[in-house]
Formats: structure tokens, C-alpha cells, sequence
């Protein structure tokens, strides 16, 4: 039976306009029209359509947002419009300067300023097409940038298709800044300093690395963000940048709501003085103010100079620094053994903040420092963020001071500490018996982002585990049969136990992916834990993987799958989740599970190598999967085919050769599988005939590299 495609594609574009409009409601005015399991049945539909008729799935779909797109290099774009960079400075009397020019260039005639918050992130160009958003281009030389389009189409505040509007340009750009928000940035380094990585140094740099990475789902994860500040058409469609700002803001557009409109220099400074130090309370790095003349006639009658416009002009806020005393050096000891200095310094003023301690990342640093107790050190944040120490003062260093020795043996258990090849960090390998390592893997488990356990915060679990109450996740799920131990703890009422007891209980409701994250296996985060969930569906098929064949899941490399496999193979851990399973946590996914869409590749096994021109090889392994074919990561005999793309390495090739494998296309690998109407998951007619052999003469010509979009 033939699906009506009119009714789908209606279907399809009744949805996209949905998920918009909630997003939009969501993310730019803090409204929940639905549920949020509304919300994710309305997208799943969407998703499952798209799937089935991919031909018909519009550019700009919410399901874009989760990302999926794998690039080996960006393309580069020319600007339609420069992206010229602004005259800087750190001095009020530059700025009274740059508004006598401003008023000999107008010759006399009255303007007025817009003031905006200068965000430390990356410049982005945006295009819109008819309300669409069809390219994302970063300012690179200011002449041509790198095309990232499939990377900002994640950012969930950055809308993919604008609201109406009359007034609304068909054809223009947006100018904007994309940033990563301060908790975010935060937890990112919190978690980096868990698992004993070199730590971000700041935002902007987290925000631009994070646009360059190849693959656009783990960009997602990031939880980038947008702030519009410009609005470019071909004609002058505005008659102040004020205006512009505020059709931005119709259009769906996020426009920061902190700039102002100045009519004299005076004001001006005001603004400048007020976000001094109040700009330290906004979730968002800022390291100045913009300013530019609001009337866009007269920036044209103004002009530019070689390099930056002469009606704008970036105020920097002076880099703040301060000199305090080192007194001593503690050692944290975080959830994966990882040993990390802290410098405990003389409390000193810096920065809107009083700092009393600056991280030291790890032994090189100390020794780069040549650091000593009671030096006189300098101390700024890092992006104005992360106290650190950046250098001594030479001249005050005490008589006799000893150069600080990094510790042999862990702080809190005495075991000698090792430093894997390749790694920064000293780590203690007593995974079972170092106390710290427990409590931060307990207190990983109770957190907002694994189980969630309402009554069972950090302090709390952490309060239990030096009661030796609770050492493991699992001992967690015996506190409600010790509510007479409970009752006798200091600060523990009868409504704190009853929350506890409830939280506890509810715990066991929550999704096995999250109840994966929670386990605090090294390197597998939020996404790779959803992944490996969605693939194996359930704790023991995922104990009974190989190394070789988690690595082969999408998003989970060799590195991930070598720790995890270890992790599984320890008894400890497999008596951990026999306990976990007992107590009646979820370590399966809950319902029925995907419907294949054919088993036209059942008994085959493919390896997918390189970069495809159609697909990402996530979405090549989920059409495998689907048509009951299955992936490994490695080629042997008795390998079914290669799937070869460009760049595929030619160590790959040899070996299949050598095996002689088919190696086949990805247009091949097209061919194998059922037609669009069978794999929708309409009716299908079974054929006599076995799964179609690969092409007498497979093409190993290379895709060219592409996008879905």
C-alpha cells in the first residue's frame, strides 16, 4: 500500500511550525505551552516521518537541533557584507574623543548613540531566506569564514525559522554573537577537572573550539547560545539600528534586552560605569561596550576607515589583576583518581569577587611558575571567570623559600600515585578504597543530571557516606529500611526522611541512559551514555559487548569503549548492578523497541569508514541497523562489506582486500536497501529471494563532502 505523500509532507510541515512556535515560547519567553512529554512526542512523530520519507524532511526541521552532521573540514564562504573589526579602547577619554569626531563628521547635526554589551564569545554571520535559515558563516578573515551551518543549527535559542512579519526582509543577515553561558561553561570544567583534563580557559575559547568540532551532536551538547546585535539587506530597510534591533527581536531573533539608546556622551559613560562591575551578575562573559551611532544614514555619511567603521567603537573594561600571598597548596582528589592543585592564597579583591583560591591544573604548571610557598603572586581570571596564577613577584620572594614538591601518594589514601603516558594529570588508582574518589562517585549518581534524587543532594549523600552509612549507589536504596538510624540524625526532621524516602522511590522510575551516566563510568557522558542506551537497550546486552563492538556504536570512539568494557568486567561493579537491579532501578529501555523497517540486510555485517556525500555515518548505521544489518568497527573474513568514503584510511583498504571483502559506495549501500514506501514502515511484501548481493563491480570512488542541509 502506497503512503499519501501529500498527507505526510502536510503532516511534516504542521509539525515543524508547532515545534517552532514551542521553541520559540520556550526559549525566548520562558512559556511551556505543553508538556515536556508533549513536547517529545510531537517531535518523535516528526522524527519517525522524516525518517521514513527523508525526501520530504524541510531544511530548517526542529530535529536538526540534536545535530548528526560529521565533517573532516569546513568550506569556506564569502562574506556579502565585511565583517570588519571595531576600534578598541580601554580609556573614557578615547570615548569623548571618538564623539568629537563623530560630531565634526555630522557637522553638527544631533544623533544619538545605541550602547551595547560587548559578549565574549564568537562573531557569527547568520543568513535568512524567505524566514529561513540557510547558512552560518564564522567571521574568519572578515572577508570569507569557515561555513558552520550545520553546527549553529543546534543552538536551541537560535530560531531555524523566523516569526512573520510585514516588515520582515525576504533575503537578509544577521550579526550576532555566539557564547557559552557561564554555568554551562562551569560544568563543563567541573567535569573536566572530575576526569582529570586540562581545563577550558575560558568561554570564548570553549565557544569557538566547540564550533569547530566535527561533529555537530556534540556540538549540541554544548548548550551554545545566540545574542543578535546587526541586521544587513541588500537595501536600507531600517532607519536606526535601534529599530533594527527591535524587528530582531519580532522576528524571534534572541536580542540581548541590556542595550540601551544614549543621546550624548554623557550617557554613554553612564552606561559604561553602571556595567562596571554589573555585568559580573549576567550568566555571559562581557568584557566591554559597544557604541554606535543609532541613525544608519548617518553611519553611511560617516564611513569607514581601512579597517572599522567610524561610527562604532568597543570599549574594553580594563583587565582586572591583583598581587596576594600563596600560603599553601591543597590536593583534590576527584571521581576518577585525578589529582588536582589548588592554591589557598591571602583573600584579595578581583573581578566583582573575593578570590581566595586559583586553581594550578596540574604538576607542569607549578614547576612552568617555579611557585614557592609565601611567594607574592599575581593573580586575574582567566576570561574574567577562573582565578589563576600568572606568574611571581621575583622581588619579594622569601629567603630560603623550597620550590613546592607535587606528592608521590595520594593525599587522602596514601597509594602511590601514576601518571598515565600521554596524560597531565596524577592520578591514584585506588578506584575501591580512596575515599574522595567514593563520595564524588556518589555524589555524581544523586546529581541533577544522572538519577536526581530529590532529599539526597551532595551534602546530604556526602553527609551519609562519613556515617559510613553509604558507600556505593546501590547502598543508597537500603536507607528506607533504616528510617530508625535516620530518625536519630541531627538536622534530619521526619519530613526530611519522608522526602528522602520518596526520592529514593522515584529514582527507580528514571531512564536507563541516565541511570548509565549516573554509574560514573570514565568518559561516558550524558550523550555517549544515551547512545550506548539506545543501541544495546539493556545493562546485560551492553556487559556482554566487546570493546571492539561498543566502539563501533555511533559517538563512541575506541578510548570510551576500552574504559567501559574494563568497567563491566570488574566484579565489583557487576555485583554493583545486581544490587541496582534488585533495588528496582531501570537498567533497560522501557518499551518496545524501534521496528525494523525490513530485514533486506539481516546476516550482513558492514563497516562504515570516511565521509559521506548523502549521509553522516551515524544515520548510515542507523538505515543498517533498521534493515536488520548490523556494524563492528573492525574488518576480518567474515566481514560482509566496507563501506568506504572519502578519507577512509588506506590501512582499512589494504586489510579488506587482503580479506577479500566487497567494498562498496555509499550510492552500493543505497542500492541494498528496501524502497522509500517499504522502509516507512507501511505495508511490506516479503521477496523469496535472499538480501541482494553487493554490485559486480563495486565503485570505491570516494564521496565528495557534503551536507544534509
Amino acid at each position: 500500500m502506497m503512503p499519501d505523500t501529500s498527507a505526510v509532507l502536510l503532516r511534516i510541515q504542521a509539525l515543524t511550525e508547532q515545534l517552532h512556535h514551542l521553541n520559540y515560547e520556550y526559549y525566548q519567553r520562558d512559556t511551556s505551552e505543553v508538556s515536556d512529554q508533549e513536547f517529545d512526542q510531537l517531535l518523535t512523530e516528526l522524527q519517525q516521518l522524516e525518517a521514513a520519507h527523508p525526501d520530504l524532511a524541510l531544511a530548517n526541521s526542529p530535529t536538526r537541533r540534536v545535530g548528526g552532521t560529521i565533517t573532516k573540514q569546513f568550506p569556506t564562504a564569502e562574506h556579502r557584507y565585511p565583517m570588519l573589526s571595531l576600534g578598541n579602547t580601554y580609556s573614557e577619554d578615547d570615548l569623548r574623543e571618538f564623539d568629537e569626531r563623530v560630531q565634526k563628521g555630522l557637522e553638527g547635526a544631533p544623533y544619538a548613540y545605541v550602547c551595547e554589551l560587548k559578549i565574549d564569545g564568537v562573531a557569527m554571520s547568520l543568513r535568512y531566506e524567505h524566514g529561513q535559515l540557510t547558512q552560518g558563516v564564522t567571521r574568519g578573515d572578515g572577508t570569507r569564514g569557515d561555513v558552520v551551518t550545520a553546527n549553529v543549527r543546534t543552538i536551541k535559542t537560535l530560531p531555524l525559522a523566523l516569526r512573520p512579519g510585514q516588515d520582515r526582509p525576504e533575503d537578509f543577515e544577521v550579526r550576532g554573537e555566539v557564547f557559552l553561558p557561564l554555568p554551562v561553561f562551569e560544568e563543563l570544567n567541573a567535569e573536566r577537572e572530575q576526569n582529570g583534563e586540562s581545563l577550558m580557559a575560558n568561554p570564548r575559547n570553549a565557544a569557538s573550539g566547540t564550533l569547530k568540532l566535527q561533529n555537530s551532536v556534540q556540538v549540541a551538547a554544548r548548550k551554545l547560545k545566540f545574542y543578535a546585535y546587526s541586521l544587513l539587506t541588500p537595501g536600507r530597510h531600517f532607519t536606526s539600528h535601534s529599530a533594527a534591533l527591535e524587528a530582531l527581536s519580532r522576528y524571534g531573533l534572541p536580542v540581548s534586552d541590556t542595550w540601551r539608546r544614549a543621546s550624548n556622551i554623557a550617557e554613554v559613560l553612564d552606561f559604561v560605569h553602571y556595567w562596571a562591575q554589573k555585568r559580573f551578575d549576567l550568566p555571559v562573559a562581557t568584557d566591554g561596550i559597544v557604541i554606535k551611532v543609532d541613525n544608519l544614514r548617518q553611519q553611511d555619511q560617516l564611513g569607514y576607515t581601512a579597517k572599522s567603521p567610524r561610527w562604532a567603537i568597543a570599549y574594553k573594561y580594563p583587565a582586572e589583576a591583583a598581587r596576594t600571598r600563596l600560603n599553601e597548596v591543597l590536593y583534590n582528589v576527584g571521581r576518577t583518581g585525578a589529582v588536582t592543585p589548588v592554591a589557598l592564597l591571602t583573600p584579595v579583591p578581583l573581578a566583582g569577587t573575593v578570590v581566595k583560591r586559583a586553581t594550578l591544573h596540574n604538576a607542569n604548571q607549578i614547576e612552568a611558575l617555579d611557585l614557592r610557598l609565601g611567594d607574592l603572586v599575581f593573580v586575574e581570571k582567566g576570561g574574567e571567570i577562573i582565578p589563576k596564577i600568572t606568574g611571581v613577584d621575583l622581588t619579594a620572594r622569601p629567603a630560603g623559600a623550597v620550590p613546592i614538591q607535587y606528592p608521590t601518594a595520594c593525599p587522602a589514601c596514601g597509594t602511590a600515585l601514576v601518571r598515565p603516558e600521554g596524560e597531565a594529570h596524577f592520578r591514584c588508582p585506588n578506584e575501591r578504597g580512596c575515599p574522595p574518589q567514593l563520595k564524588a562517585r556518589l555524589e555524581h549518581y544523586v546529581s541533577r543530571k544522572a538519577l536526581n534524587i530529590d532529599g539526597l543532594g551532595a551534602e546530604t549523600v556526602g553527609r551519609f557516606f562519613e556515617l559510613s552509612m553509604v558507600k556505593t549507589p546501590a547502598d543508597i536504596y537500603d536507607l528506607p529500611a533504616r528510617r530508625p538510624e535516620l530518625v536519630t540524625l541531627e538536622r534530619l526532621g521526619e519530613k526530611s526522611i519522608d522526602n528522602l524516602i520518596s526520592g529514593i522511590e522515584a529514582s527507580k522510575q528514571v531512564p536507563f541512559p541516565r541511570v548509565l551516566f549516573g554509574m560514573g563510568i570514565r568518559y561516558i557522558g550524558e550523550t555517549v551514555a544515551q547512545k550506548l542506551a539506545a543501541h544495546y537497550r539493556s545493562i546485560d546486552a551492553l556487559m556482554a559487548a566487546s570493546a571492539e563492538e561498543m566502539a563501533a556504536v555511533p559517538e563512541v570512539g575506541g578510548v570510551i569503549a576500552v574504559a567501559a568494557a574494563h568497567w563491566f568486567q570488574q566484579p565489583e561493579n557487576r555485583q554493583l548492578i545486581e544490587r541496582l537491579r534488585q533495588a528496582g532501578v531501570q537498567l533497560e529501555v522501557t518499551g518496545e523497541a524501534p521496528v525494523p523497517a525490513s530485514d533486506r540486510l539481516a546476516g550482513l555485517t558492514f563497516v562504515i569508514s570516511g565521509v559521506f556525500e548523502q549521509h553522516s555515518r551515524d544515520e548510515l548505521q542507523q538505515l543498517i541497523i533498521s534493515n536488520g544489518g548490523k556494524i563492528t568497527g573492525s574488518i576480518s573474513k567474515k566481514l560482509s562489506y566496507l563501506v568506504a568514503g572519502e578519507n577512509m584510511g588506506p590501512a582499512k583498504r589494504e586489510k579488506a582486500l587482503g580479506f577479500k571483502v566487497p567494498i562498496i559506495s555509499e550510492t552500493d549501500l543505497m542500492a541494498l536497501l528496501p524502497a522509500l514506501e517499504e522502509a516507512a514502515g507501511f505495508e511490506i511484501f516479503p521477496e523469496e529471494t535472499p538480501p541482494a548481493p553487493a554490485p559486480e563491480a563495486p565503485s570505491n570512488r570516494p564521496g565528495q563532502q557534503g551536507s544534509l542541509f
